[in-house]
């Protein structure tokens, strides 16, 4: 593993254990070089998995790697300054990928992972839910916000178990 402050290749385990979710190991290193002490990740990764993302205005449709990082990072986005624990984001975003990686297909829209993330920020917060939809949802005016949160509004009063009722 290449040392993040000296860039040599080599270094040592100094302790593994699994994290609090059992979906990865947390290694810590030193650097042989620098004796600098890091701290790497492992996840098992069942299948490389393509996100296909639509074409704008007629383009053709883009395709890259499904990357965990940056769904973790639009997530924690979502839930900034909300009181959601990174365990509960941690757990969402291991979901997701194990539910994008057993699917058996190759290929994902990105369209089908951002309902999974919606349902998924739907039990969690409903604040994070309504920030992730005006992006992923694309809101532009304020009366796109009024509209769907009275929708989720009514959703909550009609499920008094829901994440804040």
């Amino acid at each position: 593993m290449r040392c993040p402050f000296c860039a040599n290749e080599d270094s040592q385990v100094k302790d593994s254990r699994p994290t609090e979710d059992n979906t990865s190991i947390r290694r810590r290193r030193q650097c042989a070089s620098c004796g600098a002490r890091f701290t790497t990740f492992e996840r098992v990764q069942l299948r490389e998995v393509v996100v296909v993302k639509s074409g704008i205005d007629g383009q053709e449709p883009r395709r890259e790697a499904f990357d965990r990082t940056k769904l973790e990072q639009s997530v924690a986005l979502a839930c900034r300054k909300r009181g959601v624990e990174q365990e509960r984001i941690d757990q969402l975003v291991s979901g997701i990928q194990r539910q994008v990686e057993t699917a058996g297909d190759a290929e994902v829209p990105s369209a089908k992972i951002g309902e999974m993330v919606m349902n998924g920020l739907r039990q969690i917060d409903s604040v994070a839910y309504i920030r992730f939809a005006s992006v992923y949802r694309d809101f532009s005016e304020a009366r796109d916000f009024e509209e769907f949160a009275s929708t989720v509004q009514e959703a909550a009063q009609s499920d008094p178990t829901g994440p804040n009722g």
